[in-house]
């Protein structure tokens, strides 16, 4: 498929202004989404989000059109999101995907979380991401696409259930499985949850702070902690391992954040729950990246890099039991 060809076929439906497509390229990362950012003649900085051709959709994972929709919707709340200018249609030519602006920023978690030219927003942003999620969670249900609802037990059945297709005997795993089931909290009604809501999938700007929150295909109905919790696991805090939120703030400037906006309050306990169980995910998935590299379904280096990644979540699941026991 010719990307840069239909781009600019589609550019006077982008801008009433815009005559063709300039500078269209794929950007690095995305393991099942291609990302591309292209220019309209006219100045307009756009990003493509667009699914492949031969990558089916993951069984959780929204559709491009439910995912626009919700960027839209998180917009109205107040949240930082790209503006969706156009969900693709098939005369498009470009296959499921949609156009979005571009945002000027870092995505890098390393970077963001190291970097000194972060140096000035970076204290501030463990408050501004629970501020964000409060937010988020905020959107009235009614402005959203059908979605799936999940709450802890069931997202550990559904991740031991992938554990145990990989035939793997990991000893830590099996104790926190066992572990978090005895210990899941109170489900609590449910709202619209980020899914993958971390740094590296947050726009940060090194002047103006978090500027959009990117990803959202793995959005769901589900408990607010969850994306809490999520954005704590050691393994999104590129080394920072002192800092818990995303490698740049403490877990209670995060939660003081998110009480400021929603009006209420989670507790640490709840956030640490979410926090192992999202280790623990992590951890499943790692295992499943490696078999693709291992059974030659995916032969890609980064595949066996990340199942190494395997003993650092059973580190941290170790030390999650051993605090909260």
């Amino acid at each position: 498929m010719d990307i840069p060809a239909a781009l600019s076929r589609l550019a006077p439906r982008l801008s009433s202004t815009a005559t063709t497509a300039l500078n269209a390229r794929r950007l690095s990362g995305g393991a099942s989404l291609e990302t591309w950012a292209f220019d309209l003649d006219d100045g307009t900085p756009l990003i493509l989000r667009r699914r492949p051709d031969a990558a089916p959709p993951r069984e959780t994972a929204a559709s491009l059109a439910q995912e626009a929709a919700l960027i839209v919707a998180a917009g109205r709340t107040g949240a930082p999101v790209p503006i969706v200018e156009h969900v693709c249609t098939p005369d498009d030519g470009l296959g499921e995907a949609f156009v979005m602006r571009r945002l000027e920023g870092e995505t890098l978690g390393k970077r963001i979380a190291r970097d000194a030219a972060f140096d000035a927003v970076r204290p501030g942003l463990a408050r501004r991401c629970g501020e964000v999620l409060a937010q988020i969670h905020g959107a009235p249900q009614a402005d959203l696409p059908p979605l799936t609802t999940s709450d802890a037990l069931g997202e550990l059945a559904r991740y031991e259930a992938v554990y145990r297709e990989q035939g793997a005997d990991r000893p830590t795993f099996e104790a926190a499985f066992r572990w978090l089931e005895a210990s899941a909290p109170p489900p609590l009604a449910p709202v619209l949850v980020h899914g993958d809501f971390r740094n590296g999938n947050l726009m940060i700007h090194p002047e103006q702070g978090l500027v959009g929150v990117l990803d959202w295909e793995l959005a769901h109905l589900g408990d607010p902690a969850e994306d809490l919790g999520w954005l704590c696991v050691n393994s999104w805090r590129f080394g920072q391992w002192r800092r818990p939120v995303g490698g740049f703030g403490d877990d209670q400037a995060l939660l003081d954040g998110y009480a400021a906006v929603s009006g209420r309050e989670i507790p640490l306990s709840r956030l640490r729950f979410w926090q192992a169980l999202g280790s623990l995910k992590w951890g499943v998935m790692c295992l499943m990246m490696y078999a693709s590299f291992a059974n030659g379904a995916d032969p890609s280096i980064e595949r066996a890099m990340i199942g190494r990644r395997v003993s650092e979540t059973e580190i941290d699941l170790v030390l999650l039991m051993e605090t909260l026991a």
